[in-house]
């Protein structure tokens, strides 16, 4: 089941944001094909995301030309880019054709703000917009692309200054200069791509006493050949990559427990039922109304996280935290599965048991259930996936009835992996339930 909700959620995020294509599931076969090699792409981004690269720990090996993860990289991202500029040459040849009252994808408004500024919007920018960069590359290309983005990341109060300058190029200019880089002759800065600023309320941002956090997304080109850092793993990429497989996973195991414990499925039915009945299928305004489903789902990410470690911070000055002195510096991971599954936090934690979280739909319930992290560094995209989540398994219960595919009570063993998929996909047998039927043919 997890290769059809894998399909689902990349058609959701494919049609609706990127390229407003339905790749899967819609009997076009040159479509079904396209998408087939996007989620090749996906998946080898997301094996190279988690590999180590040896010249890490061991530099001689770099040194002796020894570069296969880096080989790896540089081949995946030609990939990428072939599959994006067909993409961006198919939406340019049909511009024009398209119904006027249709939301626009990014490619689209990014192909609209290049007939206003050709010069600056080029087809390898928009490329580039789409495959923004993610810092692995650092990891490859070694310390000296490190050392210039540690220098701009130190650079915070320059970039607040420059916020009321026009042109991105600037505020750049201005943050490499500010850490200690020549622009002149030696390197040149192609953009600041994005900047994400969180600040205390009521600290004057100018001042010496300024404490933020801030995200600089900036891409360097040198000329010497010093250095360089390009992009690897994109934002848009990352985020269909990870959302994707995550996503489909914690449905996949949200239906593995839902027929391993056939009572909550029941109940879960009875509460649709009672809200919509079988004369229209759920849609989004229906989901505040199910609080029963949104405590499966939350169930199921205590029990089965989308990663088990939440993704790495780094402090970026002294501090305390739970009592512990923590250096500037300091690396520190976050695992969630253990905090999940602590009896000290939860009554029988290794129970599948959705009403534990009655009255608490809404809530993460503090810091006991983290399933995308917390606070301002939480996982941007928690959003979507709740929604999909609700959407998904709301519809299919709404509509069909489940059993497994034998006797046997579905195998809950975990892989290993950054986000612990099943070990043994979940097969299952379902049937349109009664009175659904007609809707379902009307479809």
């Amino acid at each position: 089941m997890k290769f059809a909700f894998y399909e689902l959620t990349l058609n959701v995020m494919m049609r609706n944001m990127i390229s407003g294509k339905r790749y899967f599931g819609g009997n076009n076969p040159e479509l079904e094909e396209e998408g087939k090699r996007f989620r090749e792409i996906l998946d080898e981004t997301f094996v190279l995301a988690g590999a180590s690269n040896i010249g890490d720990y061991l530099p001689v090996l770099s040194w002796l030309g020894v570069k296969g993860l880096e080989n790896k990289l540089i081949k995946l991202q030609e990939k990428r880019d072939v599959f994006f500029q067909r993409l961006i040459e198919q939406l340019r040849k049909s511009k024009g054709t398209e119904d006027v009252n249709k939301r626009k994808t990014m490619i689209e408004q990014l192909l609209s703000l290049q007939e206003s500024e050709p010069e600056y919007y080029t087809d390898a920018m928009i490329r580039s917009i789409v495959l923004t960069y993610d810092e692995p590359w650092l990891w490859v290309y070694g310390d000296g692309g490190s050392v210039v983005m540690g220098k701009v990341r130190n650079s915070s109060r320059a970039m607040f200054r420059m916020m009321g300058k026009s042109e991105q190029w600037v505020v750049v200019k201005t943050l490499v200069e500010k850490g200690g880089c020549e622009t002149d002759g030696g390197c040149e800065l192609w953009m600041m791509m994005m900047i994400i600023i969180s600040v205390d309320v009521g600290v004057d941002v100018g001042g010496d006493g300024m404490w933020c956090h801030a995200m600089m997304v900036v891409w360097f080109y040198c000329t010497n050949g010093r250095w360089m850092v390009m992009d690897n793993s994109g934002m848009v990429v990352v985020l269909l990559a990870a959302g994707s497989d995550t996503t489909a996973g914690t449905m996949e195991w949200a239906m593995s427990l839902l027929l391993n414990h056939p009572q909550v499925l029941k109940m879960a039915q009875d509460e649709i039922d009672m809200v919509i009945g079988n004369n229209r299928l759920l849609d989004g305004s229906d989901m505040p109304k199910l609080p029963y489903l949104q405590c499966i789902i939350n169930e199921t990410l205590r029990l089965f996280p989308p990663g088990p470690l939440l993704v790495p911070h780094e402090s970026s000055s002294d501090c305390v935290v739970g009592g512990y002195n923590i250096p500037r510096g300091t690396m520190l991971l976050v695992n969630q599965w253990a905090i999940h599954h602590d009896p000290k936090l939860w009554d029988d934690p290794e129970t599948f048991k959705p009403e534990r979280f009655e009255g608490l739909e809404g809530t993460h319930d503090g810091f006991k259930l983290l399933p995308f992290g917390s606070g301002r560094r939480r996982c941007p995209g928690d959003g979507l996936a709740v929604r999909v989540l609700g959407m998904t398994l709301g519809s299919i219960i709404q509509c069909f009835d489940w059993e497994r595919a034998n006797e046997e009570l579905v195998d809950m063993t975990e892989s290993p992996g950054l986000t612990m998929p099943k070990a043994v996909p979940l097969v299952a047998k379902c049937n349109p339930r009664v009175g659904m039927s007609k809707l379902l043919s009307e479809l």
